[in-house]
């Protein structure tokens, strides 16, 4: 499916690397203009050179900074959040700092971010369109990840409520649900059959996803094709999540 983004213009946040990256190459391919949003700088300024994007390094855990890096943006039509982190420890071994490290970023930075984009939206008069990079993790249990489970659940309720409150202005929020990503950290992290064997047997695919993989979707609702289309949280896991 081909998408014709011209004339509008996203924010992208982490997109320094993995899908966030590939999101905003493929936005930008296709006409958008994308203000790309991470806390590498180097990577920034090598996507900002290969595509033409506008790097804005930005910790979204910091509220404070967040705030006064998006309040003057302006006709900006849509937001993907991709900015994430994965910090994995038994439930016995739970440790209250790196618990909090997860859903500073992986929700509460989510949460904050849309707000000031959609403040932006309706400031500017702009219908749009909202994506959650989510996880599969947010519908099933996994071992050592009751942190990062419980940051994706939240991201997924998020949605959902933002969906309640910004339709009425014509601003779709969904989430995209991914399974095990190859990115560069997850390619290594995920190298050993012994690890990865049971996790491809369960996915009737057999086979981990690619940032494109996730990428494509993430445009379609974006678009107008999707025009119908809000609250959803729409899992891309080769069918992992229909036991």
């Amino acid at each position: 499916m081909q998408f014709d983004f011209s004339g509008k213009r996203y924010i992208v946040t982490g997109a320094s690397s993995g899908i966030g990256e590939v999101t905003a190459r493929l936005l930008r391919a296709a006409g958008a203009e994308v203000i790309a949003i991470g806390q590498n700088a180097g990577k920034l300024a090598a996507l900002a050179q290969d595509t033409g994007c506008q790097p804005l390094q930005l910790d979204i855990a910091d509220s404070a900074a967040m705030a006064a890096a998006i309040a003057p943006l302006a006709n900006i039509d849509g937001l993907v959040n991709c900015s994430g982190i994965a910090l994995l420890d038994p439930c016995l071994a739970l440790d209250a700092e790196r618990f909090d490290q997860v859903m500073a970023i992986n929700a509460r930075g989510a949460a904050m971010m849309a707000r000031h984009v959609a403040q932006g939206m309706l400031r500017d008069g702009r219908a749009g369109s909202i994506v959650n990079v989510s996880s599969q993790a947010s519908l099933v249990a996994l071992d050592d990840h009751l942190a990062y489970c419980a940051s994706k659940a939240a991201l997924d309720a998020i949605t959902r409520n933002l969906c309640l409150e910004l339709g009425p202005s014509g601003i779709r929020v969904n989430s995209v649900n991914p399974t095990v990503t190859l990115t560069p950290m997850a390619e290594r992290a995920w190298s050993d059959p012994v690890k990865s064997g049971p996790m491809l047997a369960a996915i009737p695919l057999r086979r981990f996803a690619t940032p494109q993989d996730v990428a494509r979707p993430i445009l379609f609702l974006l678009s107008d094709a999707a025009a119908m289309i809000s609250g959803v949280s729409l899992p891309i896991d080769g069918g992992y999540t229909c036991r």
